[in-house]
């Protein structure tokens, strides 16, 4: 790990990095517990959780925040976990974050357990949207895939998100084979009827099992041809940009599904987001394996420009691309629950 007095002076500017690619759109992870058990994201019993003293305080994360607004030109903040839902100071580090100038678009990605009675309140202080992961609308397969009978708290969440005016709301949704990966075109409908955004996402190496494997993923070709059995699918017009969802025209429009292929269709390219994990460590990449401190120089009295010169140079040794098909590719040793998302 560098020392703060290592660091050497940085470019001024934002979070380029040697490729090109400049990052505008910060991760911010809260917290890395989780009051679900996703089988493709955690073992039964749980995880070993990040001691309270390691994680970020509240005033560290807007801190944070801010330099990366302020100084880094940093334009969207998502908030994310394990669940964020479960920080008890949410509220008010979202109300914090959009009173930064420039004003960053805040947004929150969340299993929704908890938003029925939040979704108001994180209205108030100023939320732009949700994403919202919901991998099926069946009770029974929703409890086997999360290892709990809980969607009915989901979907009154998602309800009193859309009765709150949070929006646009989008589903996350990732498929396993041999489970839900044949209930597509049912929670597309589901989504449609009420007005959500679905994207469906390749299931990543990003488990705490590491038992991701290529070919029990099921891939994009499989996702479009399930959806393709109830839905007319045409490429959207829109260009995606920097968005890592591949979106497409359901039944010529104006409702669209997007498909989130990071393993077969990678768009490393176009990328414009960097991470900061509930203990206060700078990701530039979702399968990055290092990481670079910016907790131990918050609480060893950096400045501001002192913080901000070690995340661009978090930022320079970014990869051009995350390597999965590369025989060297080793998994991260955080869980996806862990890094945020």
């Amino acid at each position: 790990m560098t020392a703060l007095h290592d660091v050497q002076p940085a470019p001024t500017g934002g979070l380029a990095d040697g490729f090109g690619r400049v990052a505008t759109d910060l991760r911010v992870s809260l917290t890395d517990r989780c009051n679900l058990r996703c089988n493709y994201c955690m073992p039964a019993e749980g995880l070993d959780w990040l001691p309270t003293d390691q994680t970020l305080t509240d005033d560290e994360v807007v801190r944070l925040v801010r330099i990366g607004v302020e100084d880094l030109g940093i334009r969207e903040v998502r908030f994310t976990g394990g669940e964020p839902l479960l920080r008890r100071g949410l509220s008010d580090i979202v109300r914090r974050t959009t009173l930064l100038r420039p004003r960053p678009e805040v947004s929150l990605t969340t299993n929704a357990l908890g938003l029925a009675r939040t979704a108001a309140t994180l209205a108030e202080a100023g939320l732009d949207r949700v994403n919202v992961s919901l991998d099926t609308i069946r009770a029974d397969v929703f409890a086997q895939i999360t290892r709990r009978d809980r969607l009915h708290d989901v979907v009154a969440g998602l309800e009193a998100a859309d009765a709150a005016g949070i929006g646009p709301i989008k589903i996350n949704a990732v498929l396993l084979r041999g489970v839900n990966d044949h209930l597509a075109p049912e929670l597309l409908a589901w989504c449609l009827e009420r007005g959500y955004q679905l994207r469906i996402i390749e299931q990543m190496p990003l488990d705490a099992q590491h038992s991701w494997s290529r070919e029990g993923m099921v891939t994009a070709e499989e996702i479009f041809a399930s959806l393709a059995t109830a839905f007319t699918l045409t490429p959207d017009p829109d260009h995606r940009g920097s968005a890592p969802a591949e979106t497409f025209m359901v039944d010529g429009g104006p409702a669209r599904v997007g498909v989130i292929a990071s393993v077969t269709r990678p768009f490393c390219g176009d990328c414009d987001r960097v991470r900061l994990t509930a203990d206060g460590q700078v990701r530039n990449c979702l399968f990055a394996r290092e990481e670079s401190d910016l907790r131990a120089a918050l609480r060893g009295g950096a400045s501001d420009a002192e913080i901000a010169d070690r995340w661009r140079l978090a930022m320079v040794t970014k990869r051009p691309g995350h390597g999965i098909d590369d025989t060297t590719f080793l998994q991260p040793t955080r869980p996806m629950s862990a890094i945020g998302g």
